[in-house]
């Protein structure tokens, strides 16, 4: 038997692989890491290097969260939640630094470290019928060998030949009970002649102690990437020891999710509000004593009455529609076109600004840029409708990093040719802050007063980083990740605002999407090769390693169709499930 070693790049779930981790979290690691280094004493015995272990592991990532202890004989185990009654999801097996003899290699792998982990995941498995195991671990402090519970399940679990035999020593049938006589006369023998290799993410903690132990360079003034460069080889480590990977969790930071904190104050600054009727989330026009001069609708609704732009089409209804909810129905419009095209351009400020390396020069959407509305109008319309040839000297002058979008975002709409620009609203109006504002002050506390409409929106979008997701980044200001896929959802909420809206949570499409491509995957092997598989891993297991590109093939050829596509919501958990 051979280990077939992966890197931690390779076992990530390729989602989790592009998220980006905020850098308080790498400095923590880092610190905790640099403290395991320290506390290691290797003549100790294995109980006071495992507990560094643990330690290690809770104040990293798993306190207060998860439980993190011995389980009768096992060294270490996590726990899926924060009690010891919870069920284990991984196994850890922990040996001295010096303990050569019983520590698997490379090129040594059946050895006593690995008997005694097949004997706690049997433990686990067969006798106490735990079917949460996601992981197990064989450490010696510096290195780790880290198996999926998938592999011992199907290489393990699955042989029938072994577990008769775990059953009977188990039970006392082969006259000797002793745990040596289990590793001698079943674990070894069966790894030996069995088993022809056993897939594993290996790496040595010794690789990255230069990293940890180099102090971070300060934040350029350019706001380029100089800090702690090396910092970036450390985000594969933090990603297969985290939660996520080792307990298979759906991502807390689901990029598919609702960010409730930015969809409520975005929807303050637009001057709506959602109220909950009859079981439907509403959302409507704030209420009269609610009602602010400078939000957006608030704005728009003021000029289009005062300067007669309301269009009136013939109402097909009973009861035609009151000039009140046409003015209302025309400004939201509005503003909905108005922010489409603002939040498309931080998305395009935050991918300049990361192809450029973190150079703030590429940064257009702020006050010092565009001082009003009507310089936001021009940017609209004289920069990024044109070509740069054929911008004013002025407009090349003042946004020439800005590339022309071939888009009819930035062409003018009919209601805007037959009502207003935005060019139009009043600059000088102030908006009061969100009561849970994001926008902070320099000494942490949530700002309160007013700002300027256009200030407060700019500000209020520079507080959340639109650049990094996807791109498997440190987070150097520890902004929350807003995406195309968060802003779609908005929108298909702020669009359902008559009706209700409605929207599936990340974690119920990601499910729905796992389930659905796993059959059709499924059906796809089975019909065209006549086999009868039952699910992934029985599949998995009639594979020949010698045909992947055909099986890669077999899956690529499988459609998938969202013909109510709406924010792409559903799309993307399906391309995410099939990249795993």
């Amino acid at each position: 038997m051979k280990l077939l070693p992966v890197t931690p790049a390779k076992s990530l779930n390729k989602a989790y692989l592009k998220q980006s981790i905020k850098r308080d979290q790498i400095e923590l690691f880092k610190n905790n890491l640099v403290r395991l280094f320290e506390r290691i004493r290797v003549e100790e015995h294995e109980e006071h290097l495992k507990n560094i272990v643990a330690d290690f592991l809770k104040d990293t990532w798993y306190k207060p969260a998860f439980e993190i202890n011995t389980s009768k004989r096992t060294d270490l185990v996590i726990h899926t939640g924060k009690s010891s009654d919870d069920p284990i999801a991984v196994i850890i097996e922990a040996k001295k630094p010096s303990n050569r003899a019983e520590m698997i290699t490379p090129e040594r792998p059946n050895a006593k470290a690995l008997h005694e982990l097949l004997h706690y995941y049997m433990q686990e498995r067969y006798i106490r019928d735990n079917k949460e195991i996601k992981h197990l671990i064989i450490c010696n402090i510096y290195e780790l060998y880290i198996f999926d519970a998938a592999d011992f399940e199907r290489l393990f679990f699955g042989n029938k030949k072994l577990v008769t035999d775990y059953k009977k020593w188990s039970e006392g049938l082969f006259g000797i009970g002793t745990t040596d006589w289990c590793y001698q006369k079943i674990a070894r023998p069966f790894i030996e002649k069995e088993l022809i290799e056993l897939p594993c993410v290996c790496f040595d903690l010794h690789d990255f102690e230069k990293i940890v132990r180099t102090p971070p360079l300060s934040p350029p003034k350019s706001g380029g990437d100089e800090r702690g460069g090396d910092d970036k080889k450390l985000l594969n480590l933090y990603k297969i020891l985290s939660p996520p990977h080792l307990l298979k969790q759906p991502f807390a930071n689901d990029s598919n999710s609702l960010n409730k904190e930015f969809y409520s104050e975005l929807l303050h600054i637009i001057g709506l509000e959602e109220v909950k009727e009859k079981g439907k989330k509403l959302i409507r026009r704030k209420a009269i004593g609610e009602r602010q001069e400078g939000s957006l609708l608030e704005n728009s609704i003021d000029v289009l009455r005062r300067r007669n732009k309301v269009v009136v089409e013939q109402a097909v209804s009973d009861s035609p529609l009151r000039s009140d909810d046409i003015c209302f129905e025309t400004a939201l419009e509005l503003c909905i076109t108005w922010l489409n095209r603002l939040l498309f351009l931080k998305l395009l400020e935050g991918q300049l600004i990361s192809y450029h390396k973190g150079d703030r020069a590429y940064t257009f959407l702020n006050s010092n840029r565009i001082a009003d509305f009507d310089e936001l109008n021009e940017l609209f319309f004289e920069v990024l409708a044109l070509r740069v040839n054929e911008r004013s000297p002025s407009a090349q002058a003042k946004f020439g990093n800005i590339p022309y979008l071939n888009s009819s975002l930035f062409e003018e709409s009919d209601l805007e040719r037959d009502t207003i620009r935005i060019n139009e609203l009043k600059n000088r109006l102030d908006l009061p802050l969100y009561g849970a504002t994001i926008l902070k002050g320099g000494s942490g506390k949530r700002l309160t007063g007013n700002k300027n409409t256009l200030t407060y929106l700019f500000e209020f979008l520079d507080a959340y980083d639109f650049s990094t997701e996807g791109s498997a980044e440190i987070q150097e200001q520890n902004k929350t990740i807003i995406n195309a896929s968060v802003l779609g959802l908005i929108f298909e909420k702020i669009n359902g605002y008559k009706d209700g809206s409605f929207f599936t949570p990340g974690f119920i499409t990601m499910y729905i999407c796992r389930e659905t491509i796993r059959r059709a995957v499924l059906r796809k092997f089975n019909d065209r090769y006549g086999w009868a598989c039952s699910n992934i891993t029985e599949l998995y297991n009639r594979i020949d390693p010698g045909k992947l590109k055909e099986a890669n093939e077999t899956v690529n050829s499988l459609k998938i169709c969202d013909p109510a596509v709406g924010s792409g919501h559903f799309l993307v958990s399906a391309l995410n499930e099939s990249l795993q």
